[in-house]
């Protein structure tokens, strides 16, 4: 189904000035493990403007279709984890384990509607792939890679992966190289030190949305 673009940009506006707020508290309840703890004016504008960036991002990527629906969730869902990985150091289940279900369940819808199944039979193997070997690393050093951060990647590889493998590893590698330029920034401008903990979720974040951005129409199943 074909809508104009400023529509399409315009209801994602929308969605986004309703539920961002929404999506800060919840991050600033589940970081202070507190469901009455609200989130201040700035982090709420930062959170709204970002899922307001995601799902434009979202409809304009994919237009109207049940794949639309895995991007959207997958936006807000990276606007939650983001804020508590920075503030606390940890993902979710909470909101990592419905990420995977509705994600999972439109990719399915789309392959049932559009008949996109060699992109769902994909997406499920860079999803399992991009879990699994992150698990067996963390085994081999459980101090370098918490399982938050696993399932993280389980859920980039089933929405980079419906993509395609190269949009898999470009979201991979963009995110290692945020990750590796912010800890060096950190530690030079002595906000870390070398052996202090980074949060891995938001750079992993960013650089599956920067390798979304990137590929564009042209990889759309």
């Amino acid at each position: 189904m074909e809508l104009s673009r400023p529509l399409l940009v315009g209801a994602a506006l929308v969605v986004a000035l309703a539920v961002g707020p929404w999506l800060a508290r919840t991050a600033a309840r589940l970081a202070a493990r507190d469901g009455r703890a609200r989130a201040a004016p700035g982090p709420t504008a930062l959170a709204t403007g970002l899922l307001a960036a995601g799902l434009a991002g979202a409809v304009l990527l994919c237009g109207v279709r049940p794949a639309t629906v895995a991007l959207a969730w997958a936006a807000g869902a990276a606007v939650v984890l983001a804020a508590v990985d920075l503030a606390v150091h940890r993902l979710p289940d909470r909101v990592l384990r419905p990420a995977l279900v509705v994600c999972g369940a439109a990719l399915l819808a789309d392959a049932a509607v559009l008949g996109t199944w060699p992109a769902l039979a994909r997406a499920v193997a860079a999803g399992a792939a991009a879990f699994a070997v992150p698990a067996a690393a963390r085994l081999l050093a459980p101090a370098a890679l918490g399982f938050g951060d696993v399932k993280l990647l389980g859920l980039i590889g089933l929405v980079l992966g419906w993509f395609g493998w190269g949009v898999l590893l470009a979201g991979i590698f963009l995110g290692l190289l945020t990750g590796a330029l912010v800890s060096v920034a950190l530690v030079v401008t002595r906000r870390v030190g070398w052996r202090s903990s980074v949060p891995f979720g938001p750079p992993l974040l960013v650089g599956a949305a920067l390798a979304l951005a990137l590929a564009g129409r042209a990889v759309l199943p």
